[in-house]
């Protein structure tokens, strides 16, 4: 064993750090996954009345958390990290990280409601704009439409659509801020691509919260 004085750079991969003859851990490494989360789960670690929980789809490399919720009967991107500080600031309002749905909702809507659908409206906790409404057509239960928010509040898609009259039949994420979810298939995961890690890093580092 070599000592050495306080302030030497050490190489984790290679030396032991230790004070007072006791080893200091090296920092836990960090995981990035991406889950297309089936309906029927919960998003959580663990539920004590047994239910499915969306831990029990991606490998046990590390003591993930989800970030944010999605409901049980909503399917789509989830991510899943032990990255604590990052999962922080992709959740947290200021950053206004975008949240890209599809949905299918009751009842016909015509391009002729879509300015009262971007225009916005009044929920119980406040007013709600959307960033982006984009229509996608009919389907068997009534409308398709493709919605961007940027708030993360709880339901805030399903109080939306249930505000303007249009209740929702499924809702599905594709999106998370710039991770998309791409052809993955239903309940199966992914690492994050280096790339895309960055990119979400990038975007909580240039929103306009980051310079508070």
């Amino acid at each position: 064993m070599v000592t050495r004085e306080p302030g030497t750079v050490a190489d984790p991969l290679v030396d032991t750090v230790t004070v007072d003859g006791r080893a200091i851990p090296g920092a836990e490494a960090k995981h990035y996954i991406l889950l297309n989360k089936p309906r029927g789960y919960l998003t959580s670690r663990g539920d004590p009345r047994g239910r499915r929980v969306v831990t029990d789809l991606v490998p046990p490399v590390a003591r993930l958390y989800p970030v944010g919720r999605l409901d049980a009967d909503v399917e789509g991107a989830l991510l899943l990290t032990n990255d604590g500080a990052l999962t922080h600031r992709l959740l947290h309002p200021r950053y206004g990280l975008p949240r890209v749905y599809e949905a299918e909702v009751v009842g016909a809507i015509a391009r002729t409601d879509l300015a009262r659908w971007r225009r916005g409206t009044m929920l119980d906790d406040g007013p709600a704009v959307p960033v982006a409404v984009e229509p996608l057509g009919a389907s068997p239960s009534g409308s398709q439409l493709r919605l961007t928010f940027a708030e993360g509040r709880k339901h805030e898609v399903k109080r939306y659509c249930a505000a303007l009259g249009h209740p929702v039949v499924r809702l599905r994420r594709i999106a998370f801020g710039p991770v998309k979810l791409g052809n993955l298939l239903v309940g199966a995961s992914r690492p994050l691509t280096p790339g895309e890690i960055a990119a979400l890093r990038r975007a909580v580092a240039a929103a306009p919260g980051a310079r508070r």
